[in-house]
């Protein structure tokens, strides 16, 4: 099940966004679905027809409004899929020209999450982990090879799919950092390692923007990043279901064997692929993350987990090899996980 929250292109000043799930095949088939599920509509009309759904279903008792909302209520992401199952029931002709259909050139899409309370991000690619202590003129820290880190990310500027991004005040060394990012969707505490995937609902496309010059005149206080990393998160296109991703896992990776890729295309259209990495090459698996993210707290549904950048996931790693600059105004930066989908982000001057 792929998920997302939607709202019309045109639709007035300050609409709420719907929760909307893809319709026509599994991720691996229907990379880019062109018709969406809102899920309340449907939700509506099938409670109405059987009224004993509300009865045996607490999914059918109240209005499905935003994925925040949904698990607040104390319900998982999976739940989700008893408003298709009821559709599939139904035999799907009664929605072939419904209301309840919604038409993907139509929409705009929110991020997968409106309101996360906490995003920890880690550091689990080694080869990104090489590349960046490679540029200190050092070795990886025996350290890393034996526990997931992580630090705690900005929540409060949060983007989702085709909103604009600028270099903060004093920066002129834009970058993006492509990582894989999962959403904590049951209240998880001491989980155990190969027990605590189980807790995550789904995944998404996350950039992890970077201003290098401000992260650079703060990394040597060893405070970890501050306003180098907490100007931009931008996270979608939708949040995709485990069991999309469970053919592409592999004996013994840490993650589903999946291609990671970055292009920039500049104002005048010429487009450049920056990072090719794979899901796959992590040291550390999400289960391992979050296992070590609960030790000893309660982390609630509704976190964000951000896998750190894959290896030749950034212009930091590569720039000189391909782009030759930082991002600048004009640019659009797209970053692609297969089955996850593609995020696209305008870069635009800082209002001043």
């Amino acid at each position: 099940m792929r998920i997302a929250h939607v709202r019309e292109r045109h639709a007035p000043a300050g609409a709420g966004w719907r929760l909307a799930a893809a319709l026509g095949g599994p991720a691996a088939t229907n990379p880019a679905p062109e018709r969406w599920l809102d899920l309340e509509v449907a939700r509506q009309h099938l409670a109405a027809r059987d009224p004993r759904r509300a009865h045996n279903d607490v999914l059918f008792r109240q209005p499905i409004t935003t994925l925040d909302d949904h698990l607040a209520r104390g319900l998982r992401v999976a739940t989700l899929e008893g408003i298709l199952d009821g559709i599939v029931d139904a035999g799907g002709a009664p929605y072939t020209d419904d209301d309840a259909i919604l038409d993907a050139g139509d929409l705009r899409f929110g991020p997968p999450i409106l309101r996360p309370p906490a995003f920890r991000d880690f550091y689990a690619f080694e080869g990104h982990v090489r590349r960046m202590w490679g540029l200190r003129g050092g070795e990886i820290p025996e350290h890393w090879y034996r526990l997931p880190v992580f630090y705690f990310s900005n929540v409060s500027e949060l983007r989702g799919p085709g909103d604009p991004i600028w270099a903060p005040r004093g920066s002129v060394e834009l970058d993006f950092e492509l990582e894989i990012g999962a959403l904590v969707d049951t209240p998880a505490f001491d989980l155990a390692a190969d027990r605590a995937e189980e807790a995550i609902g789904g995944y998404f496309v996350l950039n992890d923007w970077s201003a290098r010059d401000l992260q650079r005149d703060e990394m040597p206080l060893r405070m970890g990043p501050a306003k180098g990393k907490d100007f931009g998160t931008t996270i979608g296109p939708w949040l995709v279901t485990p069991d999309e991703l469970a053919d592409a896992r592999r004996p013994g990776a840490t993650g589903p064997d999946l291609a990671m890729t970055a292009f920039v295309t500049d104002s005048a259209g010429h487009r450049t692929q920056i990072s090719d990495g794979r899901w796959s090459s992590a040291r550390y698996s999400f289960g391992q993350m979050l296992g070590r993210a609960s030790t000893d707290v309660h982390v609630r549904a509704g976190e964000m987990l951000g896998s750190g950048t894959v290896g030749t996931g950034c212009l930091l790693e590569v720039k000189d090899a391909t782009l030759g600059r930082w991002l600048e105004p004009g640019d659009s930066v797209t970053l692609s996980i297969d089955r996850l989908g593609s995020l696209a982000t305008p870069v635009v001057a800082r209002a001043q």
